[in-house]
């Protein structure tokens, strides 16, 4: 009898939902009400097919304020290229600072949050965010610009792989869903970058950086509520998921081998989005003659498709399994971005809805196999994956920065459309997915 009255007592005072409707005063609660764990019997914590929501919804509000400052620096990158005489070299290295900033620390990071969890460490990374966009706004020479970029990949670094640790935790077990609902924030963010530099950036000039220091700020007082739901309910991150006794039963070869693998298909996706968030607007600006302006509103669209296409891969991956959707998605744009190069303005800006709505599906999914592929260790793995993302990104631009100013921004994109090839290799990963599992609890 009282243990089914603590039950009871639990359920009403838990804010923790399913993933259907959230009505704004129960989203609130959600949020800004933290559940309490640490100190309630057993059998008062939460089902771990509960999804809350809230944090998730969270975290994803939170992706977006971070990606949108990330995503500002690509997209006044006409703006630095005038005002401070630089070259296709020196834009490619201001791009490498800032994404091996962002990526180099991530594992590191992720790694010792394994052993000792940090809640508090998500509004610590946006601090440096917060310094970064200070000192951008600022910057006098191309050398405090670096100081700039690097700060906000420092930022980065932090939030990528414990947001995603979050992510997990509470995902109630459908953490396809979790991971694409915490994606979609970044891109969407990353979509807005271009729109804000168009708007906003380019007719006022640089001082405007300036105002993105309050979405910082934002972002700070929305993850100090975050980490605070973190700290108090560390317990689900011993919750496994059924796919973790399938990877149980690979060898290390197998797992080494499918972790090669994936990051072949990161490198693939990574490198092509580079071609376009650091040049896109160039190549529209070369061949088509558009204004800085419209070129901004082209990667916009690009980028806003890139952001819709997320929330389709995480839960399509939940239910077809993630090997499928790997599949589907990098190898499955391989055809638009054969024709990109070929195509008019018009039928660009189509290819790069239809590219961007595609491609945007892989990631969530590689991810969630990474982490099922190797248990016990989500921060690492997310951390890994985030940092190869914006490693690879960084890499990439500098190359084909300097590949740009031997040749031509056009020649670049005739080059990248290829890479999508590199999908062929998901027949070789081993399936982990049996049906639409739920989290459960190890015996």
């Amino acid at each position: 009898m009282r243990r089914a009255r603590a039950g009871l007592l639990s359920r009403k005072r838990w804010p923790t939902v399913s993933t259907g409707a959230l009505t704004a005063p129960r989203f609130a609660s959600i949020v800004i009400s933290p559940m309490k764990t640490a100190s309630l019997p057993p059998d008062a914590i939460p089902a771990p097919s509960t999804t809350v929501v809230g944090i998730l919804v969270a975290l994803s509000l939170s992706h977006l304020l971070n990606d949108t400052m990330q995503s500002i620096i690509p997209a006044i990158y006409p703006l630095l290229k005038d005002s401070f005489h630089l070259t296709f070299t020196q834009i490619g290295l201001i791009t490498l600072v800032n994404q091996l900033s962002a990526s180099l620390l991530q594992p590191l990071v992720g790694w010792h949050t394994d052993r000792f969890p940090r809640p508090y460490s998500l509004p610590i990374g946006m601090g440096f965010t917060l310094a970064g966009m200070g000192v951008l706004s600022l910057a006098a020479n191309f050398e405090m610009i670096l100081v700039a970029v690097a700060l906000v990949g420092i930022g980065s670094s932090v939030f990528h792989p414990e947001a995603s640790r979050v992510a997990r935790m509470a995902s109630g077990g459908r953490h396809g869903f979790a991971q694409s609902l915490f994606q979609v924030g970044g891109n969407a963010g990353s979509s807005l970058g271009p729109l804000f530099a168009a708007l906003l950036i380019v007719p006022g000039g640089q001082s405007e950086l300036k105002w993105f220091s309050l979405m910082a700020l934002a972002g700070i007082a929305l993850l100090s509520r975050v980490g605070r739901w973190y700290g108090e309910n560390l317990h689900l991150l011993k919750i496994r998921s059924p796919s973790h006794a399938r990877a149980a039963t690979l060898s290390r070869r197998e797992i080494g081998v499918s972790l090669a693998i994936l990051v072949s298909l990161v490198f693939s996706k990574y490198i092509y989005l580079a071609s376009m968030t650091s040049y896109y607007t160039f190549y529209l600006i070369s061949k088509f003659n558009v204004s800085v302006q419209h070129a901004q509103m082209y990667l916009f669209l690009f980028l806003f498709a890139v952001a819709a296409g997320t929330i389709i891969g995480g839960p399509m991956g939940d239910r077809f399994g993630r090997k499928n959707i790997i599949w589907a998605s990098i190898l499955g744009m391989l055809p638009f971005t054969l024709l990109l190069p070929y195509a008019s303005l018009a039928g660009v800006a189509v290819l790069t809805v239809i590219i961007g709505l595609i491609m945007a599906s892989a990631f969530s999914a590689i991810v969630v196999y990474a982490q099922e592929l190797v248990p016990g260790k989500v921060g690492m793995i997310s951390g890994l994956f985030f940092g190869l993302a914006f490693g690879m990104a960084g890499i990439g631009s500098a190359i084909l920065g300097k590949v740009a100013d031997l040749t031509s921004v056009t020649f670049v994109f005739d080059v990248c459309s290829y890479l999508p090839m590199l999908g062929l290799l998901t027949v070789f990963l081993p399936n982990l997915h049996h049906g639409h599992g739920k989290a459960v609890s190890p015996k």
